[in-house]
């Protein structure tokens, strides 16, 4: 009835989820996309796709390859691909992006700043970071 196999490797694109009830506080760094419904209190660092919820709520900053932000926003965003502001994003921080998408109802009030090409994610991260402080 139950064979013993090998276990399977984790497949590569899967997505961890904070939910909507969860509230997490500290630095988060992800190698794999991450979805956020809650609220993320503290910076977070993705290697990969950051999408924020139309009910998430992140308070710091945001460095990933590519983010799709429908939820809020009070920090800087740096995106080294496409970043997709959707209909209930609301954004208060400096966006600094290699493509930048933005739908007619999203709130923003920062610097925006499109390279065209994909920038180094080290050297706009310490920018970022130390203009936060």
């Amino acid at each position: 009835m139950f064979h013993s196999k090998k276990s399977q490797p984790i497949a590569i694109g899967q997505t961890s989820i904070i939910g909507s009830e969860m509230e997490i506080r500290g630095e988060l760094t992800v190698n794999a996309d991450i979805r956020i419904d809650g609220k993320l209190i503290g910076n977070i660092h993705s290697s990969a796709r950051v999408v924020l919820g139309s009910g998430g709520v992140i308070e710091g900053n945001i460095v990933a390859h590519r983010a799709d932000i429908n939820g809020k926003v009070s920090g800087n965003i740096i995106v080294k691909d496409l970043l997709c502001l959707k209909t209930e994003a609301d954004v208060k921080g400096d966006i600094t992006a290699g493509k930048l998408s933005i739908e007619p109802t999203v709130q923003f009030n920062g610097n925006c700043r499109i390279t065209g090409t994909q920038p180094s994610i080290r050297l706009l991260e310490e920018n970022t970071m130390q203009a936060a402080v």
